[in-house]
């Protein structure tokens, strides 16, 4: 996987750069916010792990640059330890996860890890599942009469759904596909998501089932 790395603290940097490339991923460092942004307009990469705070332009401003023109690439927020703030307008602008510092790189290589497992595919076919139709690229549930308008964090619940093909997932496993591995969020946050979705889907003859102590499986009503 190629990673984009954009921290200005050159040691820091540095020192995850070295702990993915050890992991075997492709890493570009990149140290000023507005180099960056003209870098992810015009060039491809799997993951971007993002700093906050920037020279240049704001790690914020580059993350709502990426969403406004479509680019839904996978970002891993770096935070300030003590600003709740940061975290919530990360979020808020798109960042898929967030890591406050400081942080252990091991902490970190899970976190990329998660979100690998549930970014965009390279296959731009759309995936399918009743009448329901799944554009991973641009992460867009669609019915017979258009995009269904799910929020972003039921998506991202309705795609790990739709990749178990059937099989249960356990209530960990969709909490780490929502909010990433380790992530300090009540379990019982997934109960929430799911009968948003839930409900959501119904109309279109798509169920989610629950077995006590196993977890969630989606399918065809009737199935």
């Amino acid at each position: 996987m190629r990673i984009v790395i954009v921290e200005d603290n050159v040691s820091v940097a540095k020192g995850i750069a070295y702990r993915l490339r050890d992991e075997g991923h492709a890493v570009d460092l990149i140290h000023d916010g507005a180099e960056a942004d003209a870098f992810l307009r015009d060039d491809g990469g799997d993951l971007v792990i993002l700093d906050i705070k920037l020279p240049g332009m704001s790690g914020l401003d580059v993350l709502r640059a990426m969403r406004k023109r479509g680019d839904m690439r996978p970002v891993l927020m770096l935070t300030a330890q003590s600003e709740l703030e940061e975290k919530v307008a990360g979020l808020d602008a798109g960042a898929d996860d967030y890591l406050p510092k400081p942080f252990e790189l091991a902490e970190l290589s899970a976190r990329v890890r998660a979100l690998a497992r549930r970014g965009p595919t390279t296959d731009p076919g759309l995936l399918r599942l009743g009448p329901l139709r799944f554009d991973p690229v641009a992460r867009a549930v669609m019915g017979p009469s258009g995009d269904l308008s799910i929020p972003r964090r039921e998506v991202a619940l309705f795609e790990t759904l739709l990749g178990a093909r059937g099989r249960f997932v356990s209530k960990q496993a969709l909490l780490d596909s929502l909010y990433g591995t380790g992530a300090d969020v009540e379990d019982s946050v997934v109960e929430v998501y799911v009968s948003r979705l839930r409900k959501r889907l119904r109309s279109s003859g798509i169920e989610i089932t629950v077995r006590r102590g196993i977890g969630y499986a989606m399918g065809e009503t009737g199935r």
